[in-house]
């Protein structure tokens, strides 16, 4: 059994998901084939949409990825478990390298002098966005940045193996 044999017997089919009572809403839109179809064009952009999302948007990936997909007419299924490329594990570099990516680009350091520590340490719980917002423009352009040349290479990528593979195949089928 394949990689891609693996994966696709691991996720929901179309029948289970127009069939889930809380997901019956979307019918409408998740009826187009190419949504489902497992292509070059659609597992590239699927994927391609789902690090994006996975890496620009800390919260509701997921949905977004999947919202651009039916637009797009992008694999659903790909777009879906390539936002996992960010995870509690990953979160933490991630975020850190997009920072000092944006430090590198705009020149600047997050404004944090003492006024901003002082109100963040106040708060007696500073949500995500707070941390997240006292850290200011360079993550901003450092996380645009990195989700857009990631998800641009990862639809670069994806394309240039299944050609590989195609034409390899094809290679040894005339042979």
């Amino acid at each position: 059994m394949t990689l891609l044999d693996r994966l696709r017997a691991r996720f929901p089919t179309r029948a289970q998901i127009n069939q889930n009572r809380w997901l019956a809403w979307l019918n409408p839109w998740l009826h187009h084939p190419k949504l489902w179809h497992w292509s070059r064009r659609g597992v590239a952009l699927g994927v391609s949409l789902g690090v994006f999302f996975g890496l620009i948007i800390p919260i509701a990936q997921i949905p977004f990825s999947v919202a651009a997909a039916v637009v797009l007419r992008a694999n659903i299924p790909a777009a879906v478990a390539s936002t996992l490329v960010s995870n509690p594990v990953t979160f933490g570099p991630i975020y850190y390298g997009a920072y000092r990516l944006g430090v590198w680009v705009t020149g600047e350091a997050a404004p944090l002098d003492a006024a901003d520590v002082i109100e963040l340490e106040e708060a007696d719980n500073p949500s995500l966005w707070q941390r997240i917002g006292a850290l200011g423009k360079p993550l901003l352009v450092g996380l645009s940045i990195t989700a857009l040349l990631t998800g641009l290479m990862t639809y670069g990528l994806i394309t240039l193996i299944w050609r590989w593979r195609t034409l390899s195949k094809r290679r040894k089928r005339l042979r």
